[in-house]
Order: C-alpha cells, then structure tokens, then sequence
C-alpha cells in the first residue's frame, strides 16, 4: 500500500518479536523504508511506518500520550504496571492499541495509538482500587525519566550471556536456555548466539526478566578481565 499509492502505512504497536520480522524484512528494494518509533527514546513497544520513497509530504506518527493519575492521592495505592494494563485491557481494547506504560512518581505515562485516546479518556475510571483521572499529554510526549540501577562487574568477555548474567544477576549458563527460547533481543533484533558480542550503548530485552542498557567497558583488569558498566531498568 505504501508503495503504491505513495502514502506512509502504519502497523498499530509491536512487540518485540513483530519488530525483529520487521528488522529482518528486506523492504527497500520495493521502494519503501520502514522507521519505528514508540513515543519516546528506547521505548519497547514500537509502531512502524512504511515510508515510500516518493514521499511528497509531512507526517508524523500516530501515538498519543497519556497520564494517568490517582483522583485523590491520599486514600489509593500506588498500582503497578499489571494493573494499569489490565485496566486498559477490561476496556475491550486490543494489547496492540497500547505501547508502553511507563510509572513515575504519582502517575503513569501511557502511549496508545491515536484513535484510541478519546475512548480511554472518557472510559478509564478506575486502575486497580484507585479512582483515576486521564488526560492527554498535550504537545511533544513528556521528559520521561525511566528509572535504572548502575551496576559495574567483571566479566571475561562482553558476550550477551555474560553481560545478561551479570545484569540480572544469574549464572550466564542460565541465560543460554532463553536464548535458545526465543526472548533474548538486541536493539530489538532476536539473538540467537549466546557468544554475540555487545556494543556500547546496545540495548538488551530479556523477557520474563526485564531490559538494560550495556555502557561498555571502564577498564581491563590485569587478569585481563574487563569491568564493564550497565544500567538496569526498572
């Protein structure tokens, strides 16, 4: 469609295993680019937009941001990630309406596809116990902090199993296995080698486990081991 009718197509929002076929898809020699986008930098959950070469015109994509926030702070418990999802999924919207939720201090960030805005805001009330107000993020999508905790460890290569290992923790034994599963992603691209080498600023999405971003190497130890620095998102 993009290609023949010169028009930007958009997908609604992908996981990140859509996104790796995306990656993989040798599009361009049909005259058509692809660009992803999730709202905000390093987002998880991303549209796509198939861009024709032949574009003659400005677009932008079609994500809206959300906050979400307690009507009354002093009687609600602050929800989680599961209960702002589940809220928007009893709505009857589809998992692929919603990007990422993001939790800050009081409230919540969400990003949904532009359609779907005015339907969450005059139909979510309520987020697990607490009442809630919604309103639309008018203008660019706000300066999202995303929380992290610095680690620094030694490892005697920057091989994803390794460095996964030491961002969460585990044997780089145990990582092995979700690799070979499927739920290993490198700047949203499927690893499929526990030996992959990282590089610095390359983000990595283990699901069921969470995501960090590896910083690169401080210094190589005289055993000749290499400290290195993550950040682990939270």
């Amino acid at each position: 469609m993009a290609y023949q009718r010169d028009i930007v197509t958009f997908t609604d929002f992908l996981d990140l295993n859509e996104l790796h076929i995306i990656n993989n898809l040798n599009i361009r020699e049909w005259g058509v680019s692809p660009r992803c986008f999730g709202g905000y930098e390093m987002s998880e959950r991303q549209i796509t937009a198939f861009i024709p070469d032949a574009l003659s015109y400005e677009w932008t994509f079609p994500i809206r941001c959300l906050k979400i926030e307690a009507a009354d702070r002093r009687f609600a418990s602050p929800p989680g990630h599961r209960d702002y999802l589940g809220a928007l999924l009893n709505l009857g919207i589809d998992r692929s309406m919603i990007g990422d939720i993001l939790l800050q201090e009081g409230c919540a960030y969400v990003y949904c596809v532009e359609r779907m805005a005015g339907f969450i805001i005059q139909e979510l009330s309520r987020v697990g116990r607490s009442l809630v107000h919604v309103s639309a993020v008018d203008g660019a999508a706000p300066e999202v902090t995303r929380r992290y905790q610095e680690i620094s460890r030694t490892v005697a290569s920057v091989r994803v199993d390794s460095v996964a290992g030491c961002a969460f923790s585990v044997s780089r034994s145990s990582i092995t296995p979700l690799i070979e599963g499927g739920k290993v992603f490198v700047n949203g691209r499927l690893v499929t080698s526990n030996g992959t080498p990282l590089k610095e600023k390359d983000i990595v999405s283990v699901r069921g486990m969470g995501k960090f971003q590896y910083m690169g190497i401080e210094l190589q130890t005289k055993k000749g081991r290499y400290l290195i620095k993550i950040n682990r998102y939270s």
